[in-house]
């Protein structure tokens, strides 16, 4: 008798998402939530980010009654202070100052939610980067190459944001782009999708 597995659904509209998730050679669609991401005053980073990928995986549940739903959400985080994504130049040249010669954590979280049956996989992939000493001259020209106002932090690790970097520490590589690859297969797998056998 043939198990019938649920299909994927990526809760995201971001196309770094879609190019990790790519790589497991998986059939899924994706929709965009629509969520408030505004954080509550006082709420810890690690609480935000995993309330957030909940509430993305949540907002779909109604439209995809059958499914697998993949959220995930980034925060970054300097001396305990949120870097969000910095919507403009100005904003990043000011991240990327404050992360100059300076260890920022990144943390992503993970929420593969079964709409059929409710059961959510919750998880949190912590990294963290080491920057080099920048200066104006760098970040200008980073900026100018890179675009990375839409991304956590004000760069892009799969482009040029590698070159911003003495080093890194981490479990998942994929979880600093924003979708943490080993915990997802986890998931999957105790949901009966095997990235492995076709």
């Amino acid at each position: 008798m043939t198990t019938i597995l649920p299909p994927l659904v990526l809760a995201s509209s971001s196309p770094y998402r879609r190019i990790l998730l790519d790589q497991l050679d998986l059939t899924y669609d994706w929709a965009a939530p629509d969520i408030d991401e505004t954080p509550i005053p006082g709420e810890p980073a690690d609480r935000l980010a995993i309330r957030l990928a909940k509430e993305k995986a949540r907002s779909l549940s109604s439209r995809f009654t059958h499914h697998l739903l993949i959220a995930s959400d980034q925060v970054a985080v300097i001396d305990d202070a949120l870097l969000g994504k910095p919507g403009g130049r100005p904003q990043a040249i000011t991240q990327l100052k404050a992360c100059s010669g300076r260890r920022v954590s990144f943390l992503t979280s993970l929420c593969v939610l079964n709409t059929a049956t409710g059961k959510e996989h919750i998880s949190l992939s912590p990294y963290s980067v080491q920057f080099r000493e920048l200066t104006h001259t760098q970040i200008e020209s980073y900026l100018d190459r890179d675009q990375p106002f839409d991304c956590a932090g004000s760069f892009k690790v799969e482009g040029l944001g590698a070159a911003l970097f003495l080093s890194h520490e981490g479990e998942d590589p994929s979880s600093l782009i924003g979708l943490p690859l080993i915990q997802l297969c986890t998931a999957l797998q105790a949901e009966g999708v095997d990235p492995l056998v076709r």
